[in-house]
């Protein structure tokens, strides 16, 4: 299964790490693009080390990743 299949079977919208058993899934959603003004992607709202090094990262790495998405999330809406 690739990281696109383990995105697709949860909504990203809704994921809790904090709740989450097993391997964090990726939060990649096939949108790759990074903004220029933030440095995020604007699908994953992650930076670009934080995708080049989710593959190699560990599981506290990655969840820890998954909070500051939640975060940079809640302060776009805000």
């Amino acid at each position: 299964m690739s990281h696109n299949d383990a995105a697709m079977t949860i909504n990203l919208q809704e994921f809790d790490p904090a709740k989450h058993e097993g391997p964090m899934p990726s939060p990649c959603v096939g949108i790759c693009q990074m903004d220029r003004a933030s440095r995020l992607c604007i699908g994953c709202q992650r930076t670009l080390n934080e995708i080049t090094d989710w593959s190699v990262a560990p599981e506290s790495k990655k969840r820890t990743i998954w909070e500051e998405i939640i975060r940079r999330r809640a302060t776009r809406r805000s």
